[in-house]
């Protein structure tokens, strides 16, 4: 199929036939500077993380073993990657061991009632001290490393004595200090300023870190 049947509008819209070409070449020089720019990135995360994701994949696994659940958060975009991931975790394929998971953000219902009756900072905290326990893992994720939800989140399940995993961008922001003060066991920070690149690197990282706990409870 040709490029004008599938885009007919693109011809119209850019004139003269020379006119289509710059632009076809432009799409195509950006096309391979974001591959090129998150193929990077993903080998600088794992020469970095290798190690550090291994060790956290065991205490998962460990904390699954003693009946622990998962629990994992995050807003705009990272909200859909935290839905993402515990569904990652409870429907993992065939030959794959489905392992219990909770996307905060999926009960709209809490999530709602908190925001409009107490405050939106504490949506992810409130339901994480009602009912985490020392067994279970909090994964949270922020492209920014600021979200105060998120950190009250970790800050409520490190008080709870779960087991904290943070996924982060540019350099940490706020979540590498929480780390620094013990809130966060284990976080992992894309080293990177550009939002897609950040979430791509993450959702390839988070996959890992699933398939290693796979293995290490096998």
């Amino acid at each position: 199929m040709s490029l004008d049947a599938l885009y007919p509008f693109m011809r119209q819209e850019a004139g003269a036939d020379d006119e289509l070409d710059a632009v076809l070449a432009e799409v195509t020089r950006s096309t391979r500077e974001k591959i090129a720019e998150i193929g990077r990135l993903r080998a600088a995360v794992a020469q970095a993380e290798a190690q550090r994701l291994a060790a956290c994949a065991t205490a998962m696994a460990e904390r699954f073993a003693r009946g622990g659940r998962l629990v994992t958060f995050g807003n705009g975009g990272s909200s859909t990657d935290a839905d993402a991931l515990a569904e990652l975790f409870v429907q993992p394929g065939p030959g794959w061991r489905r392992l219990p998971a909770t996307a905060l953000t999926a009960d709209v219902a809490t999530l709602t009632a908190l925001a409009n009756d107490v405050g939106f900072e504490v949506v992810f905290a409130r339901p994480i001290a009602a009912s985490g326990r020392e067994e279970d893992i909090a994964i949270g994720l922020s492209t920014s490393g600021g979200s105060q939800n998120v950190l009250r989140g970790f800050a409520a399940a490190h008080e709870r004595g779960m087991l904290t995993v943070g996924f982060a961008g540019y350099s940490g922001g706020a979540m590498a200090e929480a780390a620094s003060r013990g809130e966060i066991d284990y976080l992992f920070v894309m080293p990177s300023s550009s939002v897609h690149r950040i979430q791509e690197a993450q959702t390839t990282t988070y996959h890992v870190l699933w398939e290693l706990v796979q293995h290490a409870l096998r």
